[in-house]
């Protein structure tokens, strides 16, 4: 079983950054692919971005590509959020899963989900 906790969240102004962190138990997480999703009110939960178990395997939302990064170090996976933007604002979701066939960015293909934390971006 894999458990994730997201943190790093808050209240930036527009322009501002802030670096997500998702802190993951569980001996087979150094094997799943990492990501990020965020869910705005109202709106459905979408994808952000991806990244491998090695690390050298990225993917992102056309949305945030040059603005953000993710990045992942034994047990944690972070996101870097540069240049945010009012529509940046949302719950983020930090998710893990199995590596298989298919592409990285719907929901229903991760396994494990965290709890999230609220990213707030002011204009």
């Amino acid at each position: 079983q894999v458990q994730l906790v997201e943190s790093g969240g808050g209240l930036v102004q527009a322009g501002g950054s802030l670096r997500l962190s998702c802190a993951a138990s569980g001996r087979t997480f150094r094997t799943l692919v990492g990501g990020w999703f965020r869910q705005a009110p109202g709106k459905e939960r979408e994808f952000v971005a991806a990244i491998n178990w090695s690390g050298g395997m990225t993917d992102y939302a056309d949305s945030v590509k040059g603005r953000f990064t993710i990045s992942r170090d034994n047990a944690e996976v972070l996101l870097q959020m540069n240049s945010l933007k009012p529509e940046d604002t949302a719950v983020y979701y930090c998710a893990a899963k199995v590596p298989r066939l298919g592409f990285w960015s719907p929901t229903k293909a991760y396994d494990y989900w965290g709890q999230g934390t609220q990213v707030t971006v002011s204009s």
